[in-house]
């Protein structure tokens, strides 16, 4: 009887084991935010890169001869020195503009001196925001 009453007890454990066993889900993959930034940012820089339009010429020009007194623009170059493609945006008075830049690549553009200008990106899943007052060219690096 002794046993009997053992085995009875091990076996109502096992029982009420198993039956807590496998009714949790087991997740294999983590749902993804569609609507994340990362994806976005992607999506946009695809877009952007099919029509955009370098300004090369305009912002060597820039760049050798010194921030010409008589030129009233200058240039904004952005080197992306992460492995995520950005999107670098350029806003200041009358002035916008989106600017498609590669991993390790560089952005430029031209822009009216004398404004300020509000930068701003995400690289791989971070935010970038800055907002410069543009006299003369202005250079910065990004990382993640």
């Amino acid at each position: 009887m002794k046993k009997l009453f053992i085995f009875s007890g091990i076996s109502c454990i096992l029982i009420s084991c198993n039956a807590n066993y496998g009714t949790y889900p087991i997740r294999t993959s983590y749902p993804s935010r569609s609507g994340s930034s990362a994806n976005n940012t992607d999506g946009e820089y695809n877009e952007l890169i099919k029509t955009y339009k370098p300004e090369t010429a305009e912002v060597l020009n820039d760049l050798l001869n010194s921030d010409s007194p008589g030129n009233p623009r200058t240039s904004i170059s952005v080197e992306n020195k992460s492995f995520c493609n950005m999107v670098l945006t350029v806003s200041g008075n009358n002035f916008f503009k989106k600017i498609p830049i590669a991993a390790g690549k560089i952005g430029y553009t031209m822009v009216p001196k004398n404004q300020n200008y509000k930068l701003s990106a995400m690289l791989c899943r971070s935010s970038y925001q800055s907002t410069q007052f543009i006299t003369s060219s202005y250079s910065i690096k990004l990382s993640q």
